[in-house]
């Protein structure tokens, strides 16, 4: 009996042994690979936003981001002003005040003249229509692109920055230092570090906990206009140029869609607009630049630099 129990309590102990010692190294286990899905993105149609905010308040409440300090800037009535570590979703307002001067002057609206002659009123004046009104506020919910071949996830030195399943850019919060070289590296000013907080680098998920519960986010949720279209990128891409046709053939031949075709990027965003005047109205780059095409060229002058000084070190020693 004495040794049975003896027995019992040495496996006991060992059992007790395993499951502390399994406890210990299951964080280093590898979670199953998720299954790759269609990729998701978003579509932003700035000729219906409002400029209503709803998708910035949408945006910090669902993801628990403090409120911005209301402050008056003396350049716009935004007062949130731009993309931040704490504001991952933003409504420019571009005041347009005269623009165009003397030489603006109303576009041919063929539908629309046709319409109103068939009811008998005359066609309107270049200003009667707020697309063709030489004074206008032009408005663009600005948010991360989810660049195809994302910049700052090319630069991130720790891995901090992955895909997803859904081929959105997420950084994991765990593994960022905080070191900011994503920062400067985005060529469209969308990711930032919380310098008052944890200092790390923060940005626009595309609620990835809300994709992977079926889920669309938060902001395009609230959006009233349906300004913010989120779905598969290929079907985004679809919608957005029929939507463009649609605008041109209404006479807004100023319309053009910003990341929807493979050359911004070598690969183009899963998060595209449609704009109402050139990109750099709204403060988007008309070409952005990949830091890892700068990677060969920069080594190659490097290795002649180093190649040339240590010729000269030789020829001045040998003297």
């Amino acid at each position: 009996m004495a040794v049975e129990s003896s027995q019992k309590g040495e496996a006991s102990l060992l059992q007790a042994g395993l499951n502390t010692l399994s406890g210990l190294i299951s964080p280093l286990r590898k979670e199953p690979v998720p299954l790759p899905q269609p990729a998701l993105g978003f579509f932003t149609d700035t000729s219906i936003c409002i400029g209503c905010k709803a998708c910035e308040i949408a945006c910090k409440q669902w993801n628990q981001l403090p409120a911005t300090e209301p402050s008056w800037s003396g350049s716009s009535y935004d007062n949130t002003r731009q993309l931040g570590a704490t504001t991952w979703r933003h409504v420019q307002f571009i005041e347009q005040i005269g623009r165009g001067g003397a030489q603006f002057s109303a576009p041919e609206l063929p539908l629309l003249e046709k319409q109103l002659q068939g009811n008998g009123y005359a066609s309107p004046s270049g200003s009667a229509l707020p697309f063709f009104n030489s004074e206008r506020w032009l408005m663009q919910s600005d948010v991360c692109k989810h660049c195809a071949n994302a910049p700052c996830q090319e630069a991130c030195p720790t891995g901090s920055i992955i895909r997803t399943e859904f081929d959105t850019v997420y950084v994991q919060q765990d593994i960022c230092n905080g070191c900011g070289y994503c920062i400067v590296a985005c060529p469209f000013g969308v990711i930032a570090r919380d310098d008052t907080g944890d200092r790390q680098a923060h940005k626009c998920t595309l609620c990835y906990d809300r994709l992977k519960d079926d889920m669309q986010p938060a902001c395009a949720k609230a959006c009233p206009t349906t300004s913010i279209v989120f779905g598969e990128v290929e079907q985004l891409k679809k919608q957005a140029r029929e939507r463009l046709g649609i605008l041109q053939e209404r006479g807004v031949k100023e319309a053009r869609l910003y990341g929807a075709d493979d050359t911004i990027l070598q690969g183009g965003l899963n998060s595209f607009f449609l704009l109402l005047d050139e990109p750099e109205v709204y403060n988007l780059p008309q070409n952005p630049q990949r830091p890892a095409r700068n990677v060969a060229p920069a080594s190659i002058w490097t290795i002649i630099a180093a190649s040339i000084v240590g010729l000269m070190g030789i020829i001045f020693f040998r003297e």
